[in-house]
Protein backbone atom coordinates (compact mmCIF):
# COMPACT_ATOMS: atom_id res chain seq x y z
CA UNK A 1 0.00 0.00 0.00
CA UNK A 2 2.86 2.40 0.80
CA UNK A 3 4.38 1.74 -2.64
CA UNK A 4 1.08 2.50 -4.33
CA UNK A 5 0.76 5.74 -2.39
CA UNK A 6 4.31 6.76 -3.32
CA UNK A 7 3.69 5.94 -6.99
CA UNK A 8 0.46 7.94 -7.09
CA UNK A 9 2.16 10.88 -5.36
CA UNK A 10 5.01 10.92 -7.87
CA UNK A 11 2.56 10.65 -10.77
CA UNK A 12 0.55 13.58 -9.42
CA UNK A 13 3.69 15.68 -9.08
CA UNK A 14 4.67 15.07 -12.69
CA UNK A 15 1.10 15.48 -13.94
CA UNK A 16 0.65 18.82 -12.20
CA UNK A 17 3.95 20.05 -13.66
CA UNK A 18 2.99 18.87 -17.13
CA UNK A 19 -0.35 20.68 -16.92
CA UNK A 20 1.12 23.90 -15.59
CA UNK A 21 1.21 26.82 -17.98
CA UNK A 22 4.73 27.75 -16.86
CA UNK A 23 7.84 25.58 -16.68
CA UNK A 24 8.15 23.96 -13.26
CA UNK A 25 10.47 24.93 -10.46
CA UNK A 26 12.70 22.14 -9.19
CA UNK A 27 11.70 21.22 -5.63
CA UNK A 28 12.67 17.57 -5.34
CA UNK A 29 10.23 14.68 -5.36
CA UNK A 30 9.08 14.85 -1.76
CA UNK A 31 9.16 18.57 -1.05
CA UNK A 32 7.85 21.81 -2.41
CA UNK A 33 10.68 24.17 -1.45
CA UNK A 34 12.55 25.97 -4.21
CA UNK A 35 16.36 26.35 -4.26
CA UNK A 36 16.73 23.68 -1.58
CA UNK A 37 15.38 26.12 1.01
CA UNK A 38 18.08 28.72 0.33
CA UNK A 39 17.28 32.42 0.00
CA UNK A 40 17.37 33.15 -3.76
CA UNK A 41 18.04 36.85 -3.17
CA UNK A 42 21.09 36.13 -1.01
CA UNK A 43 23.01 34.80 -4.02
CA UNK A 44 23.17 38.38 -5.28
CA UNK A 45 24.54 39.79 -2.01
CA UNK A 46 28.19 40.10 -1.01
CA UNK A 47 27.83 37.49 1.74
CA UNK A 48 26.57 34.89 -0.73
CA UNK A 49 23.95 32.18 -0.26
CA UNK A 50 22.09 31.95 3.01
CA UNK A 51 19.53 29.42 4.16
CA UNK A 52 15.99 30.66 4.13
CA UNK A 53 13.62 30.64 7.08
CA UNK A 54 10.12 29.22 7.35
CA UNK A 55 9.18 32.62 8.85
CA UNK A 56 9.80 34.39 5.53
CA UNK A 57 8.12 32.52 2.67
CA UNK A 58 6.14 33.10 -0.49
CA UNK A 59 4.42 30.81 -2.99
CA UNK A 60 5.63 31.40 -6.53
CA UNK A 61 5.25 29.18 -9.60
CA UNK A 62 3.80 26.40 -7.46
CA UNK A 63 6.76 26.26 -5.06
CA UNK A 64 7.53 27.62 -1.62
CA UNK A 65 10.43 30.07 -1.56
CA UNK A 66 12.21 30.82 1.72
CA UNK A 67 14.20 33.90 2.64
CA UNK A 68 16.66 34.75 5.38
CA UNK A 69 14.83 37.97 6.28
CA UNK A 70 11.82 40.12 5.44
CA UNK A 71 13.92 42.50 3.32
CA UNK A 72 14.92 39.72 0.92
CA UNK A 73 11.34 38.47 0.81
CA UNK A 74 10.19 41.97 -0.17
CA UNK A 75 12.85 42.19 -2.90
CA UNK A 76 11.74 38.85 -4.33
CA UNK A 77 8.08 39.89 -4.26
CA UNK A 78 8.94 43.02 -6.27
CA UNK A 79 10.78 41.13 -9.04
CA UNK A 80 10.80 37.34 -8.68
CA UNK A 81 12.15 36.72 -12.19
CA UNK A 82 15.27 38.70 -11.31
CA UNK A 83 16.12 36.41 -8.39
CA UNK A 84 14.69 33.02 -9.33
CA UNK A 85 17.32 30.68 -10.77
CA UNK A 86 17.40 30.11 -14.51
CA UNK A 87 15.69 27.00 -15.85
CA UNK A 88 13.52 26.60 -12.76
CA UNK A 89 16.52 25.72 -10.61
CA UNK A 90 17.39 22.63 -12.64
CA UNK A 91 21.08 22.12 -13.42
CA UNK A 92 21.99 24.66 -16.09
CA UNK A 93 24.82 22.55 -17.49
CA UNK A 94 22.57 19.49 -17.78
CA UNK A 95 19.95 21.55 -19.61
CA UNK A 96 22.66 22.65 -22.05
CA UNK A 97 23.40 18.97 -22.70
CA UNK A 98 19.72 18.14 -23.27
CA UNK A 99 19.03 16.43 -19.95
CA UNK A 100 16.94 17.36 -16.95
CA UNK A 101 18.79 17.08 -13.63
CA UNK A 102 18.34 18.74 -10.27
CA UNK A 103 20.28 21.85 -9.41
CA UNK A 104 22.15 21.96 -6.11
CA UNK A 105 22.06 25.34 -4.34
CA UNK A 106 25.65 24.82 -3.15
CA UNK A 107 27.01 24.91 -6.73
CA UNK A 108 26.04 28.16 -8.33
CA UNK A 109 27.11 31.20 -10.30
CA UNK A 110 25.60 34.53 -11.23
CA UNK A 111 26.13 35.63 -14.83
CA UNK A 112 24.73 38.84 -16.28
CA UNK A 113 22.40 39.22 -13.32
CA UNK A 114 21.03 35.67 -13.54
CA UNK A 115 21.42 32.82 -11.05
CA UNK A 116 22.46 29.41 -12.39
CA UNK A 117 22.57 26.20 -10.35
CA UNK A 118 24.59 23.09 -11.15
CA UNK A 119 24.26 19.46 -10.08
CA UNK A 120 27.63 18.93 -8.37
CA UNK A 121 31.10 20.38 -7.90
CA UNK A 122 32.51 18.52 -10.91
CA UNK A 123 29.63 19.70 -13.10
CA UNK A 124 30.06 23.23 -11.74
CA UNK A 125 33.77 23.15 -12.60
CA UNK A 126 32.90 22.07 -16.13
CA UNK A 127 30.24 24.80 -16.33
CA UNK A 128 32.82 27.44 -15.41
CA UNK A 129 34.97 26.48 -18.42
CA UNK A 130 32.45 28.08 -20.83
CA UNK A 131 29.37 29.44 -19.04
CA UNK A 132 28.36 31.74 -21.89
CA UNK A 133 28.44 28.87 -24.39
CA UNK A 134 26.49 26.59 -22.07
CA UNK A 135 23.92 29.33 -21.44
CA UNK A 136 23.37 29.71 -25.20
CA UNK A 137 22.91 25.94 -25.55
CA UNK A 138 20.59 25.75 -22.55
CA UNK A 139 18.47 28.67 -23.75
CA UNK A 140 17.86 26.78 -27.01
CA UNK A 141 16.70 23.68 -25.14
CA UNK A 142 14.62 25.28 -22.36
CA UNK A 143 11.64 24.76 -21.88
CA UNK A 144 11.30 22.30 -24.80
CA UNK A 145 13.29 19.79 -22.76
CA UNK A 146 10.25 19.40 -20.49
CA UNK A 147 8.03 18.08 -23.30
Amino acid sequence: MARLFALVTVMLLFTSNALASEPPVYTGLLGNTAVGGYDAVSYFEAEGPAEGSAKHTIEYKGATWRFANSENLALFKEDPERYAPAYGGYCAWAISQGTLTKGDPKYWSVRDGRLYLNYSKSVHDQWLEDPEGFILQANEKWPKILE
